[in-house]
């Protein structure tokens, strides 16, 4: 993906969202229990191209509903800026919508 779709969130979440209801398989397991197996997770991401929303999409194990033993979603994560439907965690930074969820979700 070129940086214009990176320059526009409202177009990138669109094709986002397209790509998780077409179906596309990420890594939603295992979930990280350690401050290890998260900084793993970080450093798969931080070695794809800035570019890869695919590959940060798969490696995040991002789904478009909510997940989890309680159901949790992006907008009870940390790294979820409420006003711009947004993931904070540099190594993703990516718009998400709230009822989404990622396995580097955390509170």
């Amino acid at each position: 993906m070129g940086g214009n779709k990176r320059d526009d969130p409202a177009k990138l979440l669109a094709e986002i969202a397209q790509m998780l209801e077409d179906g596309l398989e990420t890594q939603t397991e295992p979930f990280p229990e350690t401050v290890q197996e998260f900084s793993k997770i970080l450093d798969e991401l931080r070695a794809l191209d800035r570019d890869d929303i695919k590959g940060r999409l798969v490696i995040g194990g991002f789904v478009n509903h909510p997940y989890g033993p309680d159901g949790q979603r992006c907008q009870e994560c940390i790294y979820y800026l409420v006003h711009r439907k947004w993931c904070d965690l540099p190594e993703l930074s990516l718009p998400v919508e709230p009822e989404w969820w990622c396995r580097l979700w955390k509170i």
